[in-house]
């Protein structure tokens, strides 16, 4: 998504959030405060090369492109695949009982990349084979600030899921948008023909147009 936006004439960064992209054990040591502090380093240092900067995000990257949207000076928001809640969503308390005595928890009952509709990009995908239940209790963490912040998000803000989406089923899109009670304009786009990933399944390119578009659309 970065490269295509590249190619059209923008500036993007990469944010490899705290924990991520190196083992579990790094990610069993992150804190809900080191993925928004990676946000803000990436920020700060994308505000050094423009003029504007707009968060877009991923599943929890949406939730942390909302959250940072009310501390960061930015110009827009586009949350994909967000989650508003956990799909189990117990309470704080159990999950934190529950990280004492399993140590992770499986990312789906169901075959790896059942749920993908492009088989090649998924075997080209990279992620964590599990979630440790301590990374589970700071997403938890993590979207309640989110839930609590969407009043107070007061830039445009994209929203876009897929309705074949198996992990964060649409609603949690509904629940997002109906929080966005002070944003200078919302808008929610669903697709089709993608799993979770929407960035990297077989409607990416719907995707990057879409937000290319209401980037462009801010931009005037």
């Amino acid at each position: 998504m970065g490269e295509y936006f590249n190619q059209r004439g923008l500036t993007c960064l990469g944010i490899r959030l705290n924990g991520h992209a190196t083992d579990l054990e790094d990610m069993r040591r992150s804190r809900w405060t080191d993925w928004t502090a990676s946000v803000q380093d990436g920020y700060h240092l994308l505000r050094g090369s423009v003029n504007r900067v707009f968060l877009v995000g991923l599943s929890m990257g949406g939730v942390l492109s909302l959250l940072m949207s009310t501390k960061l000076d930015v110009a827009g928001v586009v949350a994909m695949s967000t989650p508003y809640q956990l799909p189990n969503d117990h309470p704080l308390w159990a999950l934190r009982l529950y990280s004492i005595f399993f140590r992770d928890n499986p990312k789906s009952k169901e075959t790896p990349g059942a749920s993908w509709f492009d088989k090649a990009a998924y075997a080209e995908h990279v992620s964590y084979p599990k979630n440790p239940m301590s990374s589970v209790v700071e997403l938890k963490l993590l979207l309640n600030e989110m839930q609590a912040a969407l009043p107070e998000v007061r830039k445009p803000v994209m929203l876009i899921h897929s309705k074949d989406d198996p992990y964060v089923q649409p609603e949690n899109m509904e629940r997002i948008y109906a929080g966005l009670v002070n944003a200078s304009d919302k808008t929610k786009l669903y697709v089709t023909g993608s799993g979770h990933v929407v960035t990297r399944d077989a409607a990416r390119h719907q995707v990057f147009e879409v937000a290319r578009n209401f980037i462009n659309h801010i931009e005037k």
